[in-house]
């Protein structure tokens, strides 16, 4: 039977469903009061890892949707209980077929530079999405079948696509389809990247100095009078500054945490107990919806074009056993591509459909034509050895993903897999990802939307299309699927679609999950306000500190 959480099930409800009007209305939770609020002062963040751009057009991280989303708002908001709420625009209606959507906009709202904020600007920044000069990496996909919008008015916009886009609501709430000054995207089209002064929105920050892979810095924006309806604060900033600082070894951002020289931090699981037992600080978990931390397995290139490779491949790790001695409880096993408490999608029967099996994986191994061992143990064939490589940023490796990394090697090498990890830059990291020059990817992907899927199974989504089909699928099964889950009202008919693809995805060992992610944040109990979204992601408009 599906499993869906309590917290996902008004996003089924509302989020995914076409609505004629949005409506306003409470939803964001704080996590306890401290003491009473103080006007002003600074608040500082310690995130795990940084990121090479700041324009959440272009870039996929998580970072940049956590920094950026203090500069620039959204059209709607999903808050942390699923619930669609106006923000930048005030209502909308969804055609039958789902392919139109028009917005009503608020006519108040004015951009960081003094640009007033309108129909033409949504419609700017739509089109800037999808330019090829942007090279977005996420937010082209997010966006979907995207052919077109019509300034109706001043503040009256219709947005159209060429299939039926049930995901775009949640789309469109995401900072990736974040809405910037128009004249920035022009003025600043090489510098987006660079954050700082060149990130122009509408947000409750405004973005003042960005510096790469150590601190992005904000001040706030007085003028903020357009809080999200679902907002618990409404209005500027209680804050004077916020700093988000870049501190990529744990024992770092701990220590920074636990000695009070941050407030809040981003902290592996190995911190959590420790945090828990400190009186001065809040812990708060939460599993983040969307895709599971997977290994991708490139159906297009060598040795694992062959499905009994593929299956070989997950056959040989126990993966179970790993996620428990390196987590010790703390993440849960992920069993499909699609993490448990994403909204509307996730299917429990698809749990036990890999199993740890040696014995079967080597006999895979053997009908596949690798049957005999060079000295080093390794399988071999034809003269070359069954090596497949994985390349990786060492600066952005987070959750020892590295110890986990290292232990999938040692399992695949006793049935003579050679798993080689490739250390690269990021620009040729990018370089591979797009051209598909590797065997074996590792992705997590954050979002609180079952069409995930579609970024990484529909056949168009390459990542040189800016999708996420790491993969390399190429079914037209799959795509109906994906399209029809797109296309589908009814949740319970929406969640067959999407377990379909979750099943046919393990089934043809195009995916070995790994573990399901958890956002895990310490917080001072000097500071309040701090709430999280429905990718799980913390927010920082509504911050305040008991002391300056």
């Amino acid at each position: 039977m599906p499993r869906r959480p309590a917290a996902t099930t008004a996003a089924t409800a509302t989020a995914l469903l076409v609505s004629l009007t949005a409506c306003g209305g409470g939803g964001e939770q704080g996590e306890g009061k401290s003491g009473e609020p103080v006007r002003g002062g600074t608040f500082t963040y310690a995130a795990a890892v940084g990121t090479s751009c700041l324009d959440p057009h272009t870039s996929p991280g998580d970072i940049t949707a956590v920094v950026q989303r203090n500069v620039f708002d959204s059209l709607v908001q999903l808050d942390g209980d699923g619930k669609l709420h106006p923000w930048l625009a005030t209502s909308w209606t969804v055609s039958k077929d789902a392919r139109t959507y028009t917005f009503e906009l608020r006519d108040d709202v004015t951009f960081h530079d003094g640009t007033p904020f309108d129909a033409a600007a949504v419609k700017a920044n739509l089109e800037h999405i999808k330019a090829p000069a942007t090279k977005s990496l996420y937010a082209s996909a997010l966006l979907g079948p995207y052919s077109g919008s019509k300034v109706l008015g001043k503040h009256r916009i219709e947005i159209a696509f060429s299939e039926p886009n049930i995901p775009f609501l949640q789309a469109a709430s995401t900072p990736y389809l974040g809405i910037a000054s128009p004249a920035s995207l022009t003025k600043f089209k090489d510098q987006l990247c660079a954050g700082g002064k060149y990130s122009v929105g509408t947000g409750p920050f405004r973005s003042v100095r960005y510096v790469k892979n150590d601190r992005a810095e904000f001040a706030r924006n007085d003028d903020y009078a357009w809080s999200p309806a679902g907002a618990k604060h409404q209005g500027p900033p209680l804050l004077d500054k916020l700093v988000v600082r870049f501190l990529p070894e744990d024992s770092v951002r701990s220590g920074a945490l636990t000695s009070g020289q941050v407030d809040a931090a981003a902290l592996p699981v190995t911190s959590a107990k420790a945090v828990q037992r400190d009186s001065s600080l809040r812990l708060n978990r939460r599993q983040a919806p969307g895709a599971s931390y997977s290994l991708y397995l490139n159906t297009d290139r060598g040795p694992l074009r062959d499905e009994r490779v593929r299956r070989a491949f997950q056959q040989s790790v126990d993966v179970g056993a790993l996620i428990k001695s390196i987590y010790r409880g703390e993440y849960e096993r992920a069993w499909s591509p699609l993490g448990p408490t994403t909204p509307a999608a996730y299917d429990d029967a698809i749990e036990g459909a890999i199993s740890h099996d040696p014995a079967a994986a080597a006999k895979l191994l053997d009908e596949a034509g690798w049957s005999k061992k060079d000295a080093q143990g390794y399988r071999v064939k034809d003269g070359e050895r069954l090596s497949l490589h994985w390349p990786f940023i060492g600066a952005l490796v987070r959750d020892q993903r590295d110890v986990l990394g290292e232990a999938v090697q040692a399992e695949l090498k006793k049935n003579g897999i050679d798993l080689v990890r490739d250390p690269v830059e990021t620009g040729a990291y990018f370089e591979r990802y797009g051209k598909g020059d590797y065997d074996v990817w590792d992705n997590a992907w954050v979002r609180a939307d079952p069409a995930i899927l579609a970024g990484f199974y529909l056949s168009t989504n390459l990542p040189s299309a800016g999708g996420q089909n790491v993969s390399r699928t190429r079914d037209k099964q799959v795509d109906a699927w994906l399209r029809a889950g797109a296309a589908e009202s009814r949740p319970a008919e929406r969640e067959k679609s999407y377990a379909k693809v979750e099943r046919w995805a393990v089934d043809h060992a195009t995916v070995l999950p790994l573990y399901v992610p958890v956002t895990t944040v310490g917080v001072s109990r000097k500071a309040d306000g701090l709430t999280f979204d429905a990718n799980a992601w913390p927010q920082f408009a509504g911050v305040w500190k008991t002391t300056r």
